[in-house]
């Protein structure tokens, strides 16, 4: 199970699939920028997801198209939504950094105690290049005591907000309600 944005899933599929992925492009590839400064091996990734996004600005965003109020509409819950992603990503690296640092660790030992021998991959894990694995947030989660509420976004996606609520329709159990506030982001 994966927990964030995949951006090796977005580059495989070889176009993204939606606006929130869009939205979520856009935050990856502000931090390749960086990456790429410490790691030129970042560089070829960025060049690929840079393509994508081109893409899919041409395809939905382009000037020739009339672009209607709902897809704009549209386009700021995405951006709010992928916003909050970042910032839960931010907290938690955040997070994670400060234990490693009061225990006298460094990343490169969290990747041994992980079973990643890549110092590249942990700091692609910790900025959300790469999604964390289930395994490897239980794992920080014992060994550096941050609770799984700190490690694990509890939000449920748009996509999936839009199917539970259609899906709650459809059983028309009265018994079963959700507020608002269940649909949330934080």
């Amino acid at each position: 199970m994966q927990t964030d944005f995949d951006i090796n899933k977005v580059i495989k599929q070889g176009k993204i699939q939606n606006e929130l992925d869009f939205e979520r492009a856009l935050i990856a590839d502000r931090k390749l920028r960086i990456l790429s400064k410490e790691n030129p091996d970042y560089v070829p990734v960025r060049k690929k997801l840079r393509d994508l996004i081109e893409d899919w600005e041409i395809k939905h965003w382009s000037a020739d198209l009339e672009i209607a109020d709902e897809k704009i509409s549209e386009s700021d819950l995405v951006g709010s939504i992928a916003e909050i992603e970042r910032q839960f990503i931010e907290k938690r690296k955040s997070m994670i950094r400060a234990r490693l640092k009061s225990l006298d660790l460094s990343q490169q030992a969290l990747g041994i105690l992980l079973g990643h021998n890549s110092k590249s991959y942990i700091s692609e894990l910790l900025n959300g290049i790469t999604p964390f694995s289930l395994r490897d947030l239980i794992v920080i989660n014992r060994l550096l005591k941050i609770d799984l509420t700190d490690l694990i976004p509890a939000f449920l996606s748009h996509n999936e907000r839009i199917r539970i609520k259609a899906s709650l329709e459809k059983l028309e159990n009265t018994k079963l309600k959700l507020s608002k506030a269940d649909f949330t982001m934080v």
